[in-house]
């Protein structure tokens, strides 16, 4: 027996309510409420991994066993999923509209169908011969990566049954319903719901499954948080359209670090992992102009040299702006700041503009200093030494504060050619570097500016 319940959910945080209302009181939006239409059982359903019974276990007496993971031919994704795939696990990517996640997946599973075997690739919003055009632009053509189009979850998992797979593609997630509920694909209810059940069917089956999600305008996954709490891994698949490079790096790793990053190349026949991504960056930079600085960047347990470049004009308008590409406008704003009160140096009428090469964005402290360096060396049109790197946090009292990894930061930078380093006073105590590369430590911005302008 079974009948029919309405309800309201907010498509804004999943906030369920039995009646509309105007204003959600969770996330205090307008208008966000839409009604969805359940088909509840009266016998219950109960989702299970496993039916046998267990009993609490003294965990220093239970033995862990190292989990083979799988590889997917793409040393740059295996890098970002923390060594390879580990099965059982969902994994969630999600990305812009265009910016190549159905082709990163349709490489990988035909890396993985080559060398593991059965790869079954779902395409719920295009055809299959949709499907077989980009297949033949990349090259992929394994006998052994299987290809549906469907949208009926309950389908998808009779062929994951029949098949046996050795890694399953949902793409996407947001276009798969299940029967049970007469709300529309991609409603907060079919996501949960479809999410839940290929959960459970990876971990039974013991085989990954990779979950496309599509993004809202703000930025964020589709179906308010609901996937990421579900889900093992989420990767975010990310990147400016008219560069060419892509980034993947993950905001949850059930089984690896959230701190690596992957760097691609899209080129006509797919996505190419960039080994060397430093030198990639700085390979058309503009020597000896003013406003460019080189800075190093931790991400994950790879240093990354990149270029950063300001520009100060003043403004012709009554308020000035600053403008941000790459960076946080507001750790952009604050910079400048910290220059107007420490140093004396005001730039208050004139509009300020940052921007990291490459379409990178970059969230780490550790580049402070080279934009403050990049907008002095633009507002008095001196430009600083090309061969020089700098790193450093600045704090509010412009104080130069210490950063991790130095040795990893100066020594890809020696391993470029460069000739010289800046960096935090205190991290001179424990730093061990190879080459010949010139070490300055620097206490605040007084004594950057003695060295750099």
């Amino acid at each position: 027996m079974a009948q029919a319940k309405h309800k309201f959910v907010c498509q804004k945080c999943g906030y369920t309510t039995p009646r509309g209302l105007g204003k959600c009181p969770s996330c205090q939006a307008w208008n966000s409420f839409t009604e969805e239409t359940e088909i509840v059982s009266t016998s219950p359903l109960h989702r299970v991994i496993s039916h046998q019974s267990n009993t609490p276990e003294i965990i220093a007496h239970v033995t862990a066993t190292d989990v083979e993971r799988q590889f997917t031919g793409m040393p740059e994704f295996d890098r970002v999923l923390g060594g390879g795939i580990v099965p059982g696990s969902v994994i969630l990517i999600g990305g812009d509209p265009g910016i190549g996640k159905s082709t990163l997946l349709l490489q990988a599973s035909d890396a993985l169908s080559c060398k593991y075997g059965n790869v079954l690739y779902v395409s719920g919003e295009e055809s299959v011969n949709q499907t077989k055009i980009r297949s033949n632009r990349l090259g992929v053509n394994s006998d052994t990566l299987y290809v549906l189009c469907e949208n009926n979850l309950e389908l998808i998992e009779k062929q994951i049954e029949k098949l046996q797979p050795q890694a399953v593609v949902i793409d996407s997630i947001q276009s798969v319903y299940l029967t049970d509920f007469q709300s529309a694909p991609g409603s907060i209810t079919q996501i949960r719901e479809c999410a839940a059940q290929l959960l459970i069917c990876a971990k039974k089956q013991n085989i990954p499954i990779f979950l496309v999600g599509h993004v809202t305008k703000e930025g964020n996954l589709a179906g308010p948080r609901v996937l990421e709490h579900i889900v093992d891994t989420v990767l975010y698949f990310e990147g400016e359209r008219h560069h060419i490079y892509r980034v993947l790096r993950a905001t949850k790793n059930r089984f690896g670090s959230t701190n690596e990053l992957g760097i691609f190349e899209m080129q006509n026949k797919g996505l190419v992992d960039v080994k060397n991504p430093s030198q990639l960056f700085l390979s058309d930079r503009e020597e000896n102009i003013s406003g460019s600085v080189v800075v190093s960047s931790m991400e994950g347990t790879r240093p990354l040299l990149l270029e950063v470049q300001a520009l100060v004009v003043p403004t012709h308008f009554g308020t000035p702006r600053n403008t941000a590409t790459g960076i946080d406008r507001n750790r952009v704003a604050l910079l400048i700041a910290v220059l107007n009160k420490r140093v004396g140096l005001d730039i208050g009428d004139s509009d300020a503009f940052v921007n990291i090469t490459g379409g990178i964005r970059i969230d780490e402290p550790g580049i402070d200093l080279g934009v403050l360096m990049a907008i002095i060396s633009n507002h008095q049109n001196k430009p600083i030494d090309p061969r020089t790197v700098i790193i450093g946090e600045v704090g509010l009292g412009g104080e130069i504060r210490p950063v991790p990894h130095i040795e990893r930061r100066i020594n890809e930078a020696a391993k470029l050619g460069f000739s010289r380093a800046v960096f935090p006073d205190y991290n001179q105590k424990s730093i061990d570097v190879k080459g010949t590369i010139e070490l300055i430590s620097v206490k605040n911005i007084y004594d950057s500016l003695k060295i750099l302008v």
